[in-house]
């Protein structure tokens, strides 16, 4: 009796080893296996054409687009185009013009075996080329009582530049094979900005409205994209 349940114990054991060993082998083998995909990912901005929809004072677009050059990096850019008109109590103006912005990405997110998510922190640098256009503003006059004129006389600038730094937080997520959603917060910094005489650049195609306090700016995006696989390594 003792060495049959002597016998039992030990084929337990070894069924157990056995399965075990089998695991660790099937694990070593999936890891030897190419599962990691480099290629061409593409995509546009959703929040672009969802503010065209319901803002009519705004229309715009935006491609963008990333290469894995290793593990954890990629190389990554956006190009796009904006119209966006300002209506404010004193003044009506109007900006359109496009932008690139060019830089790179690293996730941070270790993914499991055949995953490919990331979190993505990135550095671009933003350019953008515009025109501005002032409609009609009023005459500050300091009083309250006696409103300043309200003067319509259209006055185009052209040829309007900007220089900046953008920094990059994000999430892409793989919904379905090779395609992707994302959403990013970007965090601008102006170099530099060609400005208007007697006017400002309320707005700018890329690094989104301006502020008259400091030279930074904020901008999202929700994005969707598909990759189109070169390899795997």
């Amino acid at each position: 009796m003792k060495l049959t349940l002597l016998f039992i114990i030990n084929l337990l054991f070894f069924v157990s080893f056995s399965v075990n060993a089998q695991k660790e082998t099937a694990v070593k083998d999936t890891l030897k296996v190419k599962n990691n995909k480099y290629g061409l990912r593409v995509g546009i901005d959703l929040s672009r054409p969802i503010k065209t929809l319901v803002n009519e004072d705004f229309t715009g677009f935006e491609i963008m687009a990333d290469y894995r050059i290793t593990h954890r990096f990629y190389i990554a850019g956006e190009f796009g185009n904006d119209k966006d008109q300002q209506i404010e109590t004193n003044l009506s103006s109007s900006t359109q013009g496009s932008y690139i912005k060019i830089g790179a990405d690293f996730n941070a997110y270790n993914n499991w075996v055949g995953m490919n998510n990331a979190i993505i922190a990135g550095l671009r640098y933003g350019y953008s080329s515009f025109n501005q256009e002032l409609t009609s503003f009023s005459i500050y006059t300091g009083d309250p009582t006696f409103p300043g004129t309200i003067i319509q006389e259209t006055k185009s600038y052209k040829g309007l530049s900007t220089h900046w730094i953008e920094f990059v937080l994000g999430v892409k997520t793989e919904i379905i094979n090779n395609l992707f959603l994302s959403i990013t917060l970007q965090l601008k910094n102006k170099i530099s900005e060609d400005i208007p005489e007697n006017f400002d650049n309320l707005y700018i195609p890329g690094f989104n409205k301006t502020n008259d306090y400091n030279d930074f700016g904020i901008g999202f995006s929700y994005g969707i994209s598909y990759l189109i696989p070169f390899y795997k390594k």
